[in-house]
């Protein structure tokens, strides 16, 4: 019951050279210092001996534009078709691993694994981020990166869904008022 989850397209590279793309909605942050990510995969599927004979991914995220793409990464295997090409996807070259970014993500997030951990249905692939790449398109004159403008999506119990509206930033729950006294805003007591 812990949705929504991030979903995000993680792509490969075979030792021979062929490239793959899994949808992942059991994918997060695990540590900031080192950058650490996780992914979980059912040993049955097709990516997951790519993923533990490389040890090597690139986590792309998804946006509204990506969502027909994201849903066929996760129901199409890549044993029988080549989804860059199916897709229209366009791989490029990353800078620290040999498996492909997906150019028409706003964000890749280069890995490389640590660790596996067998835990059951899904084995987690614990890794290191080796490289982050942000679509210069959504970043300001200040050099802030705006993802909400790619319009990101989430995955709850079988949908997509769009990411909606800002409700605030971080610290804004105990952040000064303008009124001058020092407190806080708050609603009404009911």
């Amino acid at each position: 019951m812990l949705y929504p989850l991030p979903v995000v397209m993680v792509s490969m590279a075979g030792r021979d050279g062929k490239f793959n793309i899994i949808t992942i909605a059991w994918a997060g942050t695990v540590c900031t210092n080192p950058p650490m990510v996780s992914i979980s995969v059912r040993p049955e599927r097709y990516s997951y001996p790519i993923l533990k004979e490389t040890g090597e991914f690139v986590i792309n995220l998804t946006t509204r534009e990506l969502a027909f793409a994201t849903d066929f990464c996760g129901v199409k295997s890549g044993r029988e078709i080549d989804k860059f090409q199916a897709l229209q996807l366009t791989p490029l070259e990353a800078d620290r691993v040999r498996a492909p970014l997906i150019a028409e993500s706003p964000v890749n997030i280069e890995c490389r694994v640590r660790q596996v951990m067998p835990l059951g249905s899904h084995h987690m692939f614990l890794a290191d981020v080796v490289a982050v790449h942000a679509d210069e398109k959504y970043m300001d004159e200040k050099r802030k990166f705006h993802l909400e403008q790619a319009e990101p999506i989430v995955y709850s119990h079988g949908a997509y869904l769009c990411c909606g509206e800002q409700l605030g930033t971080f610290g804004y729950s105990v952040k000064k008022s303008d009124n001058g006294n020092g407190s806080t805003k708050r609603g009404k007591k009911l």
